[in-house]
């Protein structure tokens, strides 16, 4: 019987976890965009355990740990940005656009959809939340 299938085997970590420090419900991220993310990954222990990326502007906090262990955004070599208001951050790590790229030219959002559509972004390891950033994209109103 393989491992997995045991009766001692360990279940999958939740989706969703608890932020330890501002309580909102944050979901799960990997460890290999947890590392590629970190100043001095060399000095981080992954543990078997689910992680997870906290995305509230307020929180001083990047990822965090079933266990309740918390990697502060300073450990994180680039700015997080989702928790940043600046217009210079960054929204879309894979094609490096910034808040103000996006506000500035609407059709740059178009680009970044065919992009992913033709499997050639890394949101995986690039984006900080591990996720796709199309959500993170503001919505601009055009009038006429």
């Amino acid at each position: 019987m393989h491992e997995c299938c045991s009766p001692g085997a360990i279940a999958a970590p939740p989706k969703k976890c608890q932020c330890p420090v501002h309580r909102g419900e944050c979901t799960a991220v990997s460890a290999q965009t947890i590392i590629h993310h970190l100043k001095d990954p060399w000095q981080w222990t992954e543990k078997n355990q689910g992680y997870y990326f906290c995305e509230d502007p307020a929180c001083e906090v990047a990822y965090f740990g079933e266990d309740g262990s918390v990697i502060s955004k300073q450990k994180v070599r680039s700015i997080i940005g989702i928790k940043d208001d600046s217009p210079h951050a960054l929204i879309c790590y894979c094609f490096g656009v910034s808040r103000a790229n996006a506000l500035s030219n609407p059709s740059i959002r178009d680009y970044v959809s065919q992009k992913t559509k033709d499997g050639l972004c890394s949101c995986k390891t690039s984006n900080p939340s591990g996720r796709c950033c199309l959500k993170d994209f503001p919505r601009v109103v055009t009038t006429g």
